[in-house]
Order: C-alpha cells, then structure tokens, then sequence
C-alpha cells in the first residue's frame, strides 16, 4: 500500500464530513422555513438518536482502529477478517435499534422532557427515521472499511451524491414545491430515509468491487472470538466515552426543554447548527490523524505517529480558531439565513462570540483523542470523560444555567469548561507517550 499522507486522507473526509452535517443542515434549514419549532424538534430527535445508537461506536470505532493497525502490519486478511465482522454486527444491532424506534419513540422522548409541538414533531421524525437506522449502521460500517483503505475520496462522493438527494427531496416533500403537498416534518424525515438508502446502495457496490469480496464473511466460520475480544476491548472505552458524551448532551437538553425558554431553545438549535461547521476541519483531521496513527502504530513507527499527532492538531486548530473569527464578524448574517426574529438573532450572536473558547477546547480533543484512539490508548479519555463531562460539563450547566439564571449563557459556559479541561489532559498525554505500548497489532507477530 503506498504511503498515507495527512492531508490526502483529511481532504475528502473534510467534504465528506461537510456533506453529512449539511444533511442536518438542510433538514433544519427548509424546517425553519416551515416551522421553527418543527425545525428544534429534528434536534432534538437526534439527540435521542445519537445515544441509542452506542453500540455502532462500539463496533465501527474499533474496526477503524483494528483495520488500520492490520493494514499498517501488512496483514490484509485479518483485516478483511475485521471487516466482515463490523458489517454483520453493526447490521444486527441496527435492525434491532430500529424496532427500538419504531416502538418506543414516544416514551424515549418524554424521558428527556419533550412536550407539546415539539413531542408531535420528534415523535414522527424519530419513528421514521430512527426505524431505518439499521441503514445507516451498515452505511457506517462500510465507510469506516473504505475509508481505513486510504479510498478517502470515495466516501466523499457517496456523500455528496446523498446530499443533493436530500436537499431536492427536502425542498418538495417539506414545502410542497411542484405542487407536493407540504409535508413538514415527514417529509424531511422521508428525504433524510431516500438518500441514505442511495449512500448506502452505492458504498456497498464499491465495497464488494474494489475493497473486499462478498467471501470475507466465509472468515466467520469458524468464528472469530479473538477478533470480538478485541472489538470489546477497544470499542467499549472508546464507545462508553462516546456514550457519555452523547447521554450529557441529552441531559443538557432535558435541561433546555425544562427550564430554558423557547426563544433559547430555538436559538441553541440554529447556533448548534452554525457552530458545527466551525470545528469541521478538526473532525477531518482527527479522523485522517487517527488512521496514520493506526498504520504507523501498527508498523511500529512511533515516532511518526508523535510527530504527525502533533503536526495535525496546530493545523487543526489554526484554522478552527480562523474560522471561528469570521463567523463571529458575519455572525448576524450567518442567523439570519434561518430566522428574521431580532431576539433570536441578538442572543444567538453573542453566544457565537463566546464560542470560540468551546472550540479551541473540542479541537483539542477531537484530533488527540482520536490521535490516542488510533494507538489503541482508550481508557485514558474514558476516564477523563467520566469526570469531565457530568462533574463540569452537566453540574456546571445546571449550576450557572438554572440556579445562577444564566440560561443559555450558562449552558454555553459549561461545555467550554469541559471541552477545554478534557483537552489540556489529552495534550499531557499524547506528550508523554504512554500511548506507545498501547498498540493491539504488531507487525511483528504472526498472522
């Protein structure tokens, strides 16, 4: 395999990872148009999305790590090995997620605090498309396959393809454009279904064309216990983080929907939506870091695998910081796309202003955790994590929001307190390097 660079990786899962939040994007954009209620409800839909689906962390995030480690060892079999199990698994579990859905959407929803309008909403969004998540657990099974191959580009253009599926079937079904009736919330949620089944139509003919062969799930007979041992033990950290990460934002939801008003309600929703792109290089680039880290790991380069870490994460946050500047200088135009209500857009520019101290902090964590993550070093951040994100992250919201009556301001201060502590500690570690002996495949060892 020829030798994998920063930014050839970082490149296209930049535009990639562009499209798959412009999916979102879009989705509440057309809402917004429509209802901006309608509009928060998808946000919050998702958030009960993101935490069900822990157990796709679990399988995918340890297959990139195993699959990159495999490849950088030169042990292609044990990688297609890893490859057939992710899929089979992440399949499983998805089609038992959606029944999940589809059965208790209404009860999931009243458990972080959804009423009213915004139940209605949630509910018929979460029912639809949480139903059909068991597609976007194999889309994510076979991306992270691809992607760990260097074929970076490919998951790119699929995801292009499934944005302007989206965005067309957006603007008909939602505002009943060419004489469609207007959908609403149904409709958004039928777009988001139609265009991931295309993604995942067309990832999963390259897959089995170019990458592997149907016959890699034949390397499943005579199971592979060892091969599971090694997902558990490096997806359950690295997932129970991605947990609690996900469970704190539905906490600090809940305490929106509860004691926020509307106007900060709908205001999170659409600085949420903003913001997202002001740290997407950083999500590049951790994820291009974390499969250098891999091979190198895996070829037993450490020193590399030091170097680019470090080299990555000052790229990264350079340009996250640049970009966090111009959003605060065009920060009232950048609301005004989705409302015209003064007092959305006043509160929503100076949360904008204050933001900058949230991404300097996720910036940090999200290219060195996934740096630590590529070495196979999980239960660090976890631990952290543990601390962080409920001691500073959820007590510190509830604290300045609800008893200092800060509301949103509150909120804001709370995550980019955690952000920022988690990331002075992920630096510690990456410098120190008790990441090195970290590593689950060495090249040395025999197939």
């Amino acid at each position: 395999m020829k030798k994998l660079k920063l930014f050839d990786l970082a490149w296209p899962i930049f535009i990639e990872t562009a499209l798959f939040m412009l999916l979102g994007f879009i989705d509440v954009f057309i809402l917004s148009q429509y209802d901006d209620i309608a509009a928060s409800s998808i946000n919050t839909a998702n958030q009960a999305v993101s935490i069900v689906t822990l157990v796709f962390t679990v399988i995918s995030g340890a297959s990139a790590v195993l699959i990159s480690q495999y490849l950088g060892a030169e042990k292609k079999d044990a990688a297609s090995r890893i490859a057939a199990l992710s899929i089979t698994f992440n399949l499983l579990f998805g089609i038992i997620i959606s029944l999940i859905f589809v059965l208790f959407s209404d009860n999931i929803l009243s458990l972080i605090g959804a009423s009213g309008d915004v139940m209605k909403y949630a509910s018929q969004y979460l029912k639809m498309v949480g139903g059909s998540i068991f597609m976007q657990a194999l889309l994510s099974a076979v991306a992270v396959i691809v992607r760990n191959h260097g074929l970076t580009r490919v998951t790119m253009y699929m995801s292009f393809g499934m944005n302007v599926a989206n965005a067309l079937l957006d603007s008909i079904f939602v505002l009943g454009l060419f004489g469609m009736p207007r959908l609403g919330v149904v409709g958004a949620a039928g777009a988001t279904i139609f265009s991931r089944t295309v993604g995942l139509v067309v990832i999963l003919v390259f897959l089995f064309r170019k990458v592997e062969k149907p016959s890699i799930f034949r390397m499943l007979r005579p199971f592979p216990l060892k091969d599971l041992l090694d997902i558990i033990k490096i997806g359950v950290p690295s997932a129970l983080e991605s947990f609690l990460y996900n469970l704190s934002q539905l906490v600090l939801t809940s305490i929106v929907l509860i004691y926020l008003t509307d106007t900060e309600l709908i205001t999170k929703t659409y600085v949420q939506n903003i913001t997202m792109f002001f740290y997407l290089f950083s999500v590049s680039v951790g994820q291009a870091s974390q499969i250098l880290t891999g091979h190198y790991v895996g070829a037993g380069k450490y020193d590399e695998a030091y170097k680019q870490g470090l080299r990555g994460y000052m790229y990264a946050l350079g340009v996250t910081l640049g970009i966090c500047i111009l959003g605060i200088f065009f920060r009232y135009q950048l609301l005004g796309i989705f409302t015209s209500d003064p007092t959305v857009i006043s509160l929503g520019a100076s949360i904008i202003t204050i933001n900058i101290f949230l991404e300097f902090g996720r910036t940090t964590n999200l290219v060195i955790i996934s740096c630590l993550r590529g070495a196979g070093d999980v239960y660090f951040p976890t631990i952290c994590a543990i601390f962080s994100m409920w001691l500073i992250s959820v007590l510190g919201t509830y604290i300045f929001a609800v008893i200092f009556s800060m509301g949103i301001y509150g909120l804001w201060i709370g995550i980019s307190a955690d952000e920022i502590f988690r990331g002075i500690f992920m630096i510690i570690r990456w410098k120190r390097g008790k990441w090195r002996n970290k590593g689950i495949i060495k090249k040395e060892e025999s197939v």
